[in-house]
């Protein structure tokens, strides 16, 4: 009996865990009746004001339900239904603003589903871009740059807060989720695979559909998805999300003296004021780890490979010396680092082979006859066929006794088929009699059992196109 069993004893979460489960803790309640109240907090709240505030970085202003769409305590349908209530009332009301943000919000509920579509025709877009010439991209294996990322250490405070928001409560807010990834691809120049990955281990609400047509869309990798020679100023949007500052002071308390002039840049601010605000840059606070104009000349020198290795390569497909680049179709991707290796199965499910052995409760319907009696049948067809031959082969008759002694031996063997047909008639009476009886008993039993000889019923189609118990 469980409740007998102290829950102490019985290890859900280690020593190392304890720190961040109560920060979890603090910040989100599971089950769907929670659930569902934020579901209700957030229609009679903020979605009516959901396309003016959704830029903001603050979380109250979107709807916190995808942790609970993760792990179905809430359906797509329950919310899209409610909703769209929800905007027929507005709409009767007259109330644009409230139908503009429906609009938004089920858009950010239709691209989770389109995610969904991608990952199911393109299976391999978690692992590699679905625009061919970014395999050739010359990505940065950097492991230092990597930690520095994760630990909120890169000097850009927009993007630092945004990691110890992640690493505190597992969330985001969606507008922040652009701003790291694109500074992780961009100006880092990390393999997008690795932040996914990130993501993946660190998110309440990770989804791997999702996350994947995200990255992809950021890194550039899809036909529809962001320019990849697109670098976003982490300052600039600093102030476009977090124009007062709030956000970073709340997540980076080392900068919450800093005014807000100087907030999302604080490398330009005078010496001054940095001592005012108790920052000494490259002690308590890290220098930018790399310089915009920096990053954007190595991202156009990296861009310039790519194509040349592109060319190189369909160069090489159309004069036939293809392996010497080696594979054309696929290239191996930067391997995670050490301290965040992810197993993966290369094999997708649809590849797998067909079992080739069937049960017996895999055949919907079985045929009246089994395969045994089937073989019984076309001996004794073959063997009627064989008569007739044998008897058409007579056809003309020399002498009176010849022909009296071929119509003996056609009676005899009609006689000797009459017979067989009978006991062809019997067995099969008799076996159709046991297989039922065999059915009968395998259906009674919760177990499976093989049949002497593995006669096996074949499903076979019936004649009408539908099933008589409908009739």
């Amino acid at each position: 009996d469980a409740s007998r069993c102290p829950s102490d004893t019985l290890l859900f979460e280690d020593e190392l865990e304890k720190a961040s489960n109560a920060l979890l803790a603090r910040a989100w309640s599971p089950g769907w009746s929670n659930a569902n109240k934020a579901l209700t907090t957030f229609i009679n709240g903020p979605l009516i004001e959901y396309s003016k505030n959704r830029r903001k970085a603050d979380s109250a202003t979107t709807s916190l339900l995808s942790p609970h769409l993760h792990f179905g305590e809430l359906s797509v349908k329950k919310v899209f239904h409610l909703v769209r209530i929800k905007q027929v009332l507005w709409a009767n009301e007259g109330n644009k603003a409230g139908e503009e943000s429906v609009n938004l919000f089920l858009k950010s509920i239709g691209l989770r589903e389109y995610s969904r579509y991608i990952s199911f025709n393109h299976p391999y877009s978690h692992e590699r871009p679905l625009l061919g010439h970014l395999k050739f991209f010359p990505w940065v294996v950097n492991e230092g740059y990597f930690k520095a990322w994760r630990q909120g250490r890169t000097g850009y405070p927009l993007v630092d807060a945004g990691m110890r928001e992640l690493w505190a409560t597992g969330w985001l807010h969606d507008r922040i989720r652009v701003v790291v990834s694109s500074f992780f691809v961009k100006v880092l120049q990390l393999p997008w695979r690795w932040g996914m990955k990130y993501f993946w281990d660190t998110l309440l609400d990770a989804d791997l559909e999702s996350d994947a047509l995200g990255w992809q869309y950021i890194s550039g990798s899809l036909p529809d998805g962001r320019e990849i020679d697109r670098i976003d100023n982490p300052q600039f949007e600093g102030y476009k999300f977090d124009p007062n500052g709030e956000y970073v002071r709340r997540w980076l308390p080392e900068l919450a003296r800093l005014p807000t002039e100087w907030i999302h840049h604080p490398w330009n601010a005078p010496e001054s004021v940095l001592q005012a605000a108790g920052i000494e840059l490259g002690s308590n606070y890290p220098l930018p780890i790399v310089g915009i104009d920096a990053a954007k000349t190595r991202l156009l020198e990296a861009l310039s490979e790519m194509w040349q290795q592109e060319a190189a390569s369909r160069a090489a497909m159309e004069n036939g010396t293809e392996e010497g680049l080696g594979d054309s179709s696929e290239s191996v991707p930067a391997a995670f680092p050490q301290d965040m290796q992810m197993e993966e199965t290369h094999e997708p499910v649809r590849n797998n082979p067909l079992p080739v052995a069937r049960r017996y409760q895999d055949q919907m319907v079985p045929s009246i006859t089994s395969s045994l009696l089937r073989v019984e049948e076309e001996e004794t067809s073959s063997d009627l066929r064989h008569s007739a031959e044998e008897s058409s082969r007579a056809e003309v008759p020399v002498t009176a006794n010849a022909q009296q002694n071929v119509g003996v031996t056609l009676n005899e063997r009609m006689l000797q088929t009459t017979n067989r047909n009978a006991q062809t008639q019997y067995n099969t009476t008799m076996e159709l009699r046991n297989v039922a009886e065999d059915s009968a008993v395998e259906s009674s039993s919760g177990t499976r059992r093989e049949r002497d000889g593995g006669v096996v019923p074949v499903w076979s189609p019936p004649a009408s196109s539908y099933s008589e118990q409908f009739v």
